[in-house]
């Protein structure tokens, strides 16, 4: 019997309580990341930027930075994908603006933020993954070059971290952005070790 005989899609249910687990788990990441005062990579470190630089809401700016990338996710990926990102990307920028009105954090070590926020969002981005949806943006390109090309999404997105942090180095001090480049790559590492074609079927 082959692998692909054994793999057993995913319920309805199953993806709306994925989703909801793994955009908690991401906001959450983000809250350690941005209190640490931190920077990540993809989509979210480009709004997390214009919330250093420019005070701009992350939440909101997440969710706006994504919108042109619906078009390419239903082109290339297909509606059931695009519906359960647009899903999860609303459910992180509602979590990410509101998660702070529920907790609050009186101090957290730098460099703890950016080794265990971004194990944090490592899990939440596989658990999404996993259950065909992304938080948008660049996610939705490397994905779609991973199943396009096999190319392998983690090592992609690192590429574009590497930009991305480099921006961030105008709005950091070196310390923290060393700390966080630390971070995007223990990310990155989860997801290039654990995301990969073939290893999971569902």
């Amino acid at each position: 019997m082959t692998t692909a005989n054994l793999a057993c899609p995913h319920s309805r249910i199953e993806d709306a309580l994925a989703l909801i687990v793994g955009t908690v788990l991401v906001a959450f990441g983000l809250l350690l990341v941005r209190q640490g005062g931190l920077a990540t990579g993809g989509t979210a470190g480009i709004a997390l930027y214009l919330h250093y630089a420019l005070g701009y809401a992350f939440g909101l700016t997440f969710f706006l930075l994504n919108l042109p990338f619906y078009y390419l996710a239903v082109r290339r990926m297909g509606w059931g994908f695009t519906l359960k990102t647009f899903a999860a990307i609303g459910l992180v920028s509602f979590f990410s603006d509101h998660t702070q009105g529920l907790m609050s954090l009186s101090h957290i070590e730098p460099l703890y933020a950016a080794l265990v926020g971004n194990v944090i969002l490592g899990v939440g981005f596989l658990v999404l993954f996993r259950h065909r949806a992304s938080l948008g943006g660049l996610n939705i390109l490397m994905l779609f070059l991973q199943d396009r090309f096999g190319w392998r999404a983690g090592w992609l997105q690192m590429g574009a971290d590497v930009l991305i942090l480099s921006l961030s180095l105008t709005v950091l001090a070196l310390p923290l952005w060393l700390m966080s480049v630390a971070g995007a790559v223990v990310l990155n590492l989860i997801i290039a070790m654990n995301h990969r074609s073939g290893r999971y079927h569902a």
